[in-house]
């Protein structure tokens, strides 16, 4: 059974607003209201965005930033930096002489 899109925005809109109060009273980096509430933002959003799919085939024009996909990117940039780098040891390597 699909979620209606207005009580998904309901839930989507109160995340927010609780992210702003933890956000406000935070104590400290890793705050765990503030964390669990950034949490909450991101799950009642996927479920709003559900909800306007199922219901309309429509999304909206925001997109959920996932830091675990910056983190595979920058590992993946770092191991084609170290691909460039040439091998001293390759059988491979063409030396050219004088």
């Amino acid at each position: 059974m699909a979620i209606d899109p207005r009580v998904a925005l309901q839930s989507f809109t109160a995340a927010l607003e609780e992210h702003l109060a933890a956000a406000s009273s935070r104590r400290g980096d890793n705050d765990p209201a503030v964390e669990a509430a950034f949490s909450s933002i991101m799950e009642t959003f996927e479920a709003y965005e559900d909800a306007l799919y199922d219901s309309y085939g429509e999304v909206t024009p925001l997109v959920i930033y996932d830091e675990t996909e910056d983190d595979d990117e920058e590992r993946d940039e770092q191991e084609d930096d170290y691909d460039d780098v040439a091998d001293p040891f390759d059988d491979d390597l063409e030396i050219e002489e004088k």
